[in-house]
């Protein structure tokens, strides 16, 4: 049985899931002071943290409920700093890119410039002059996000996986839970099919799979697996400098030329399949946003499984059985953008201290009593 508190420190936790949410949270711990462990069953952010886009934004932020934005705009306000002192211990470019966002056929142009003015949210109506967009968005009731900010999100997850070692955490790849060890009313130890891992504390933060739970632990409030379905092109460098939304769609463009077209939303189950006629409705409503890509054929198409929950509020919370499980999972589009935030959200209530922002949207019993009928 491995003790991964033996080194003196605070304490000793365990966290399921090394994905971006799984990482952030380890990342807060390990700063402050405690022993941290994470088990994954593949490989540290293989799923939906490698599978995203890294918009470090809700796509339309207006649209969006207040629990949703007010964990997105203080991580968004953090993010710059977050990923610099990341590259710094990690040694590895995040690729971090202020690159602004150009949301396109918006409904309602004054009310979304009147939230973000609220909501202290830099924007403009138009298109912006110093940045080089096609034709065909000139006149496409435009709204401009100058501050939106991008991370490539697989180097982001490599830079975070980086800044975990480097700050003694231990991260156990391909070691899925298969069940916990209990005593007077805590769970003292995780089991794997190769070790089991004595824990002061244990963080589930599973994505997708949060909805499954565990032997020994109830499953979190509906959460599900949405497929999202994506496309990746090569351009030259600068042919696209912002990311361009419109109905649903998104491109999103590199410093190196490459271009992100997604995505999808599709209540498919644990299947990551893609398909043909996917590739071809994407690839032609990309090529009408930005007809460069009409001429030249996807580098890579794939499909990643967000963890879906109603109005992509997450749970971030104690888990009702046990006082020392928490959970950090459920952020559906934007866990990449909510990352910061959520970890010193479930830091603080882990240590007992009060949080900034208010727990009560992220409770367990507030996501039990939603529904996804109810979702925007």
């Amino acid at each position: 049985m491995r003790d991964p508190g033996a080194s003196g420190l605070k304490t000793s936790i365990v966290i399921l899931g090394a994905g971006v949410s799984g990482l952030s949270t380890a990342l807060a711990l390990l700063k402050r002071g405690h022993a941290v462990t994470l088990l994954d069953r593949g490989t540290a952010g293989g799923e939906s943290s490698w599978a995203g886009g890294g918009i470090l934004s809700p796509l339309l932020p207006w649209d969006y409920a207040e629990a949703v934005t007010s964990l997105a705009l203080r991580s968004m306000a953090a993010y710059a700093d977050w990923v610099a002192d990341i590259e710094t211990l990690s040694g590895r470019d995040a690729e971090f890119w202020r690159c602004g966002m150009l949301a396109l056929d918006v409904a309602d142009p004054e009310r979304a410039l009147a939230w973000c003015a609220t909501h202290g949210m830099a924007a403009k109506p138009g298109s912006p002059q110093t940045v080089a967009l096609p034709s065909s968005v000139s006149d496409r009731n435009p709204v401009w996000l100058p501050e939106v900010a991008q991370a490539r999100n697989p180097r982001l997850v490599a830079a975070l996986r980086g800044a975990v070692l480097q700050l003694g955490g231990t991260i156990h790849e391909h070691c899925p839970a298969t069940g916990v060890l209990t005593q007077a009313g805590r769970v003292t130890a995780v089991q794997t099919p190769e070790d089991t891992f004595q824990a002061d504390s244990v963080v589930l933060a599973t994505g997708a799979w949060s909805g499954l739970g565990l032997a020994g632990l109830a499953a979190t409030p509906h959460i599900r697996p949405i497929r999202g379905q994506m496309l990746l092109f090569k351009l030259e460098p600068g042919v696209l400098s912002t990311i361009l939304y419109r109905s649903g769609l998104y491109l999103i463009p590199r410093r190196d030329g490459h271009v992100l077209a997604g995505s999808t939303l599709e209540d498919a189950g644990f299947d990551k399949a893609t398909d043909a006629a996917t590739l071809r409705r994407l690839h032609l409503d990309a090529a009408e946003l930005l007809p460069a890509l009409g001429d030249v054929q996807p580098v890579h198409h794939w499909a990643g499984l967000r963890p879906g929950s109603p109005g992509n509020i997450p749970v971030i919370d104690r888990h009702p059985d046990f006082d020392n499980v928490f959970v950090n999972a459920g952020h559906f589009r934007y866990g990449v953008t909510m990352a910061p935030a959520s970890a010193e959200l479930l830091a603080d209530m882990m240590e007992g201290k009060a949080p900034a922002l208010d727990p009560a949207p992220y409770r367990w019993q507030a996501a039990a009593e939603r529904r996804w009928s109810d979702a925007p």
